[in-house]
This record gives structure tokens, sequence and C-alpha cells, in this order.
């Protein structure tokens, strides 16, 4: 599970570039996958909002793939500048086939920076449509958070779990994006 955030550093964005290049990616993988992770609560919180780091987890990009369009995703994101990468999870057993692709994104006058997509293979997943994204159902996305995802102290996160308990519908709640109340007045 995720580690308790430092709230002296809520308020810190994530750089928009990383923004723009995973939200490009997405856009032309869009119609094979269905999008997990921070990047899924991104999808369900309300559009234009502020990207704080700590309430989506946007270091790498999570989709599953349906195994009959596998081959369809690597051959988009090899033509994207996209390029395999092995890790230790690689070789072990799982209910998902793991796959890792990485990409450096070097703009001229910026830091270069690296956009990782980790894809699982399944086919069970349940989804919804949010913001022109398929993206994990919230509650099937909660049960990730056990062994598929492990930033479960983000805001997104928190508050979806806050609202299920309740009977309410997390999807497009400005929740989803904002620095809790109770911290508000510690980010100075």
């Amino acid at each position: 599970m995720g580690a308790p955030h430092n709230i002296k550093r809520y308020g810190e964005l994530w750089n928009q570039l990383r923004i723009d290049e995973g939200l490009r990616i997405l856009s032309i993988i869009k119609e094979y996958i269905v999008i997990s992770g921070g990047w899924a609560w991104h999808f369900m919180s309300v559009p234009n909002h502020t990207e704080y780091k700590h309430a989506h987890d946007h270091k790498d990009i999570d989709v599953f793939v349906n195994p009959k369009n596998v081959s369809r995703v690597m051959e988009l994101l090899q033509a994207n500048g996209f390029e395999k990468v092995w890790t230790r999870y690689d070789h072990l057993p799982s209910q998902e086939n793991f796959r890792r692709y990485e990409k450096v994104i070097e703009i001229k006058g910026e830091k270069p920076f690296r956009i990782t997509i980790d894809f699982f293979e399944r086919d069970d997943i349940k989804a919804i449509e949010s913001n022109g994204f398929l993206v994990v159902s919230p509650s099937q996305l909660l049960t990730f958070y056990r062994n598929i995802h492990s930033s479960d102290k983000c805001w997104a996160v928190l508050k979806a779990k806050e609202f299920i308990e309740k009977g309410i519908n997390p999807v497009g709640r400005i929740e989803l994006s904002e620095i809790p109340k109770e911290f508000q007045k510690v980010k100075k």
C-alpha cells in the first residue's frame, strides 16, 4: 500500500507536459483499452481540474487490454516511440499478463521525462465511460489497491471509498481532485 503523504507538500502540481503527453497516447489507444489507477480517477474527476500530485497518481499509466487487442495496442505504442521495458514482474504468475512500455519525452528547453504505460491483459473488467474514455468502474478500481495499484492514499481514492460507502456515485465529483478540507489550512 502507498506510503503516508507528507501533507506539507499538498498543493504540488504535476508537470502539464507529462499530462499532455499522457493524454496524447491515451487518445491514440483509447478504443482498445480500459484505463485504471490514477488516470482513471483523472477521467472520473471534473474536466479541467487542477492537477495536484496527491489527487491522482500520474507517475505511470495503467491500462487493461482485452487479450484480443494486445497486438494492436503493442503496434500503436511502438509506432509512437514506446519500447518494451523488462521488469521483475514479467515472469511472475498472475491473473493479468503484465507488460510495460516506456518513452522518454524530450522537449526543447525542458527537462526530459519518461512516460510509462503498464498494461495488463484481462477481459473481465467492469468499465464505465467518463469524459470520453473507458475507465474501470470505481467499485472494481478500489479493489485493485490490494494487488495492482499502490497509491491508495491519493485524495481521489480516499474520497471515492467514502462516497461508495455512503451509496454515492463518485464519478464527476469535484472532491476527487481537491485538497481535502481538513488539510487546506495545513498546506501553507
